[in-house]
């Protein structure tokens, strides 16, 4: 048996509440956009070296992916757009012409020495170059090789690109989505994010770990084939289990739950509310707070009866919700334990006085207690803190979204121990 704990020449420290979880593995970061770049992100926040290979010049798509931008010191807009700094924080940027022999031999060489490669490129596009997990995983046998696409490396769709949005109209996600047909803005509705994106970067993140601790048996590394169409049909969850097992093909709801009522929003005096009352007990209390008797009517006194008999029921629930205002109604309801809450924006929900408790806004500087160098005017960066909260391993916070090839010299001097003269010549051959 092989123990991966000991990463091959890397001379990475071991996990410990300063460095993270992950801070004795190595990830070559080849992805662009959202989905693999949200899993190397994850991987970096628990403390793995994550280096980020970038195209010289113009780097990941999603710098330029604005408005809105960063801002400069001054506060005025740049060119540098907001979307990059959400799925890349604690990552070295390094910038490395792939499409050139040199660049691919120095991709070769950062990977030789490397836990975990994650790249997003077409079906066989790194074949090409060199950079397939065969060609890699021939030079490190223990190497984890991460493979997000669309459609996966194999089916009829292989070969076709895929992306968040064609992914959530092909899944039936949009289908579920949105106000029902007949209804003021009803018909099919994405979600208000790349959830398929954030889903597969999760799921990848996943399967990473688990390759990870195989290798703690086997010694060796193993490719892993993330599409984006088989996460989303994975988690369409109960929506996805009625209609396998029953053979029911849901519809667009609203903000209503199929089978849980009272579950949605409702209108309050002054705005509206979120109920998710999610048993009869809560039901219970729900109508002692409000003063009325509808628990003790059989057709709502259990979620079966209530969900069939919805249409009576939520009519006299908005009637009795626009009695008073929101923050009376959530007052009244936390009391008695019921679940609610307000429906905030996105600037109420970082106001909220829990939110700021937890330390969910993250500030951070990409060149500590120093000026950015010339022609770089961006300094401070703010992101959402990870979620993931660990007694003895929490996240760590090392770097923040970077520059372009912000860490370039530094990676490949450390790594691949090149001279300033060796950097320089590359430079001037725009390798790097």
């Amino acid at each position: 048996m092989t123990d991966s704990t000991a990463t091959p020449a890397t001379g990475l420290p071991p996990p410990s509440p300063r460095t993270g979880a992950l801070s004795h593995l190595r990830v070559l970061d080849l992805s662009r956009v959202l989905a693999g770049p949200w899993s190397t992100q994850n991987l970096a926040d628990m403390g793995a070296d994550v280096i980020k290979i970038e195209k010289p010049g113009e780097g990941d798509d999603t710098r330029h992916w604005g408005p809105p931008f960063l801002a400069d010191e001054a506060g005025a807009p740049t060119r540098q757009a907001c979307y990059f700094t959400a799925a890349n924080r604690n990552k070295r940027s390094v910038t490395v012409d792939m499409a050139t022999p040199e660049g691919q031999e120095l991709i070769r060489e950062l990977a030789r020495q490397s836990d975990v490669v994650v790249e997003n490129f077409k079906t066989g596009g790194l074949k090409r170059y060199g950079l397939d997990y065969d060609s890699l995983s021939a030079l490190n046998p223990r190497l984890i090789y991460c493979s997000v696409t669309g459609f996966g490396h194999t089916g009829p769709y292989a070969a076709r690109p895929g992306y968040d949005l064609l992914i959530q109209a092909m899944s039936g996600l949009m289908s579920i989505t949105g106000h029902a047909d007949g209804e003021p803005g009803g018909g099919p509705m994405k979600v208000g994010v790349a959830v398929i994106d954030l889903f597969t970067g999760m799921y990848a993140t996943t399967a990473i770990l688990s390759a990870l601790e195989a290798r703690h048996f086997t010694g060796r590394g193993q490719h892993i084939d993330i599409a984006l169409l088989d996460v989303a049909m994975a988690v369409l969850a109960n929506q996805g289990a009625g209609f396998l097992n029953a053979g029911d093909v849901p519809r667009r709801q609203g903000n209503i739950h199929p089978s849980v009522v009272p579950y949605q929003d409702f209108p309050t005096a002054d705005g509206n509310m979120l109920l998710a009352i999610g048993n009869d007990g809560q039901f219970a209390r729900f109508c002692d707070a409000a003063g009325v008797d509808w628990a003790r009517d059989e057709r709502y006194a259990t979620n079966t009866g209530r969900v069939n008999n919805r249409k009576t029921l939520i009519a006299m629930m908005m009637e009795l919700t626009r009695t008073r205002s929101t923050a009376e109604w959530v007052t009244l309801l936390e009391a008695n334990s019921v679940p609610c809450g307000p429906i905030n924006n996105i600037a109420q929900a970082h106001a909220d006085p829990h939110v700021q408790h937890r330390g969910l806004r993250v500030e951070q500087e990409r060149y500590p207690g120093a000026q950015p160098p010339a022609g770089e005017s961006v300094n401070q960066v703010v992101t959402a803190a990870s979620p993931l909260r660990l007694s003895e391993t929490p996240p760590t916070l090392r770097y923040a979204p970077p520059a372009l090839g912000q860490h370039t010299d530094e990676v490949l001097r450390e790594y691949l121990k090149l001279s300033p003269q060796q950097l320089e010549a590359l430079r001037a051959r725009r390798v790097v």
